[in-house]
């Protein structure tokens, strides 16, 4: 198993919202960033756990925790005219942006704020503290497990 950090604005779509979307779980559309993608393409498998990390928001941070329940799905949003994340260069049988469907697995009792992951030098190497644009992104298993301590 591996485990991974993907980011959605609260405003947009919230932890809270992944639990009270129907049986708990959603498609996770809207990537455009060719890396991202890439990732969620090639090495994100069924089973694999996550936290859902709020960002773009007053106080960052990882309010849940979800599981991967499918990929290698055409990213929906790509092909809605009536989209903002529209791509007319995607199509049904020639998809450019490829997607995950994650599952609601708990909330954290609280949020971890991106503050706090900063005070841990056992965190210092972890992407979303040097390169953390990326809106999804690997984490190692160490770091996994000393943020679930901090839960």
């Amino acid at each position: 198993m591996k485990y991974w950090l993907l980011k959605s604005e609260p405003d947009t779509f919230s932890y809270t919202d992944l639990e009270h979307a129907p049986e708990g779980r959603t498609v996770w559309d809207g990537v455009r960033n060719y890396q991202a993608r890439n990732i969620m393409r090639d090495d994100i498998s069924v089973g694999d756990l996550a936290f859902f990390y709020h960002s773009s928001c007053k106080e960052p941070g990882i309010a849940g925790i979800c599981r991967v329940a499918q990929t290698g799905l055409t990213d929906p949003s790509s092909l809605d005219p009536e989209s903002e994340y529209y791509d007319p260069k995607s199509s049904a049988d020639k998809p450019r942006w490829i997607t995950i469907e994650v599952v609601a697995k708990c909330a954290l009792k609280r949020v971890i704020t991106l503050k706090e992951l900063r005070q841990h030098d056992a965190l210092k190497d972890m992407l979303l503290l040097n390169r953390g644009r990326l809106s999804v992104q690997p984490v190692t298993a160490e770091e996994w497990d000393y943020i679930m301590e901090l839960a």
